[in-house]
This record gives C-alpha cells, structure tokens and sequence, in this order.
C-alpha cells in the first residue's frame, strides 16, 4: 500500500488572495479567462490550491454541446494543496498535498447497493466548484470542497514522491479500472482497444496487466509509439489497416474475447461487433451522448454477443486505483508519459482548443495554474 503523507507538525500559514483567475464556460464554444472571487468555505470544508487539472472529453462535450447553463467552471481531473480547513475539520491541515474528487456516492442507496454507484443520487451533484455552479472547478487557482467530499473518501492524500501531475490520473483511472473489471478478463484472452488517447491507452495498459493479449487500434502512429512503453506491442494502424480483418487474423478467424470502443462515434459500434467473437463483449466507454446507433440484433441475439457500457467511477475499488497511481508510480507505471500539453491558466482557451482537435502528438492536456508545479 502507498504510504499517506502526514500532517505538517504544524499547519502551514498560506496567503490567500480575495480574487483568482479562471476559465469560465459563458455558452457553447465560449471560454474565457476571467478574474473571479476566490471561493469561500464553510465548516467542515477545505480551500484548494490547485497545481494541475487535466482536460477531459466529458468537459469538451460540455463545452461544444451547451448541455448545460452557463456560467460555470469545469475541470475535474485535480491536484493540489489544501491551503485552508474550515471548522470540524481533523483529516485533513493546510499544506497537505492532495487528490480531490468533485462528486461520492452515498454507498447506501438502492444503486449504491447494487453495485452501481453513478445512478446514485448523490453520486450525480457536485460537491466541488471554483465559483458559479457547481462544476468540479479545476480550471482555476482554487477550489472549495464541501463538505460530505471532505469528510469522505473524495479527497485522497498524495504520498511524497509523487507529482500531482501523477496523481491528477487517479479519477480517469478509476473509470478505466471499473470498466476493465466489468469485462472479467481471463489470461488466455485476446483484447481489442479501438482508440489510444490517453483513455483508451489507459484500457489498453490496464487489460495488459490481467495477462490478456492486447491489440491496440488508432489512427496515429504517435500514438502506438506510447502505447509500446506501457508493453503494448500489437498495434493496428486503422488508417492503412482494415481493423476487423486484422482482428480475425490474429484469433484464428474468432474474433476478439472483448473490445472496447474508447472513442467517441457511434459507427465503431458496427467495427467492434464485427471484431468480436461469438459470445464476446463489447463495451462502450466514450458514446456519453444519448441519441441512436446503428447494430445488427442479430449478432447479440444469435451470435449471443454482449453490448454493454461503463460509465465514470467507483469507490468500490478507489484502494487499488491509489495503489496503482501512487506505489505505481515508483515501480514504472507512470502515467505523466500521456501527457503531451502543459499550459498555465492564462493560455487555456487554446488548450481546450488543443485537446478539441486531437492529432498524432497531442494525448493528455493539462492546464496548470502555477505553470511547472504540477510536475513536482
């Protein structure tokens, strides 16, 4: 197990200013740096100075869709240092370097019970925000952490030695993580990962790690030349290669165990139901938008494929995600080799623009708002 970082012997006095920059959303396509308050806490709460943030694709569908109101500051993907404890607070003292998640299941629920902590109630509101709505915040100076984040298991100590950019993987892990689980990988099986951006590497290195036979898909060259440092060793160049086909000569003409579709675009739901074998799953992990897709039924039916999905994180297993990011970390699992872009705050428009347009060089981008901490 990782070992936890200890409280300072005595709280660490931090000046705070009254105002911060931030990247707020002001509409569709519409993000702009701004001067904002700094967020105020209350009893039982934590101040947050954030050292790195990571951009998501679930903030760029927010963004480019408008799916919600405007003001607001996103970002979940966080590290950083507590720089102030409300009242109550005992776990946690003021320069304790930590991870902090935006949002805990109240694991009592009906969904809490039956192992399926994103429907729960709870899970769905937000208890973290730089300002406005609360949005995860992390595209700011500072964040404040209600309080049933604080007192949970939402905010997770850094071991020293590890960076925060290092540890700002630990929510996007754990989503990766609950998937690989769901699939229930045996040794003997061969995996397909449609996609290799960060997420979709992610998948790849942990279904690598069951003992599994991996097979990675992507446009980019870039991208498989990444991927071989994790020991993903059998790439498919999708733009020159036709995948399915590739696919079937690799297995003997079965097809994959299990694919996963780590990109957004429905028409690779036809790709992966082609690619998999008889009795083989295939999971969505990147279609986060309702509307409809296309498949043949009777491949689920007769050919008694398994559709399914997974859908962000779980506490359930937040113990072994830490212990992959952190004593991980010390042991060559390190995730910072995803990230391609740093930028500070003040040039994160054109960051979010960057990770809107992916190509070959660009994987992980993280916005840094005291630009060069987030490495220490």
């Amino acid at each position: 197990m990782a070992t936890q970082t200890t409280h300072p012997e005595s709280p660490i006095e931090f000046n705070i200013p009254s105002t911060m920059q931030a990247v707020v959303y002001r509409g569709i396509n519409d993000m702009r740096v701004e001067t904002v308050p700094v967020p105020e806490i209350s009893p039982g709460e934590l101040l947050v100075k954030v050292a790195t943030c990571g951009v998501c694709g679930t903030d760029l569908k927010k963004i480019h869709t408008g799916s919600h109101s405007a003001p607001r500051i996103f970002g979940h993907e966080m590290a950083g240092t507590v720089v102030k404890v409300g009242q109550g607070v005992t776990r946690f003292a003021s320069g304790d370097r930590v991870v902090v998640h935006h949002h805990v299941p109240c694991g009592d629920c009906y969904y809490c019970r039956k192992k399926m902590p994103t429907q729960c109630s709870l899970y769905k509101k937000v208890g973290v925000t730089a300002g406005f709505e609360p949005s995860g915040g992390g595209f700011a100076e500072y964040i404040r952490v209600m309080d049933w984040i604080a007192a949970s298991r939402g905010v997770v100590p850094i071991p020293d030695g590890v960076p925060f950019e290092q540890a700002a993987f630990a929510e996007p892990l754990n989503t990766v993580l609950k998937g690989i689980k769901l699939l229930n990988l045996a040794a003997d099986d061969t995996v397909l990962v449609i996609g290799q951006g960060p997420i979709g590497l992610m998948h790849a290195a942990l279904a690598h790690r069951t003992g599994a036979r991996v097979l990675t898909s992507d446009l980019y060259p870039e991208r498989h030349a990444i991927a071989a440092k994790f020991g993903l060793k059998n790439p498919i160049h999708a733009g020159t290669e036709d995948v399915v086909k590739r696919v079937l000569e690799e297995t003997e003409g079965r097809g994959a165990d299990a694919v996963i579709v780590a990109v957004g675009g429905n028409a690779l739901i036809k790709t992966a139901m082609a690619a998999v074998r008889p009795g083989g799953r295939v999971m969505l992990f990147a279609q986060t938008q309702y509307g409809e897709a296309t498949f043949d039924p009777g491949q689920v039916c007769m050919d008694e494929k398994t559709l399914m999905g997974s859908y962000s994180s779980s506490f359930d297993i937040l113990d072994e995600v830490t212990s992959l990011i952190f004593d991980g970390y010390r042991n060559g699992f390190d995730l910072t080799q995803l990230i391609s872009h740093r930028y500070p705050l003040s040039q994160a428009v054109e960051a979010i623009d960057v990770a809107s347009t992916p190509k070959g060089d660009s994987m992980k981008i993280m916005i840094e708002p005291a630009f060069g901490a987030g490495a220490n």
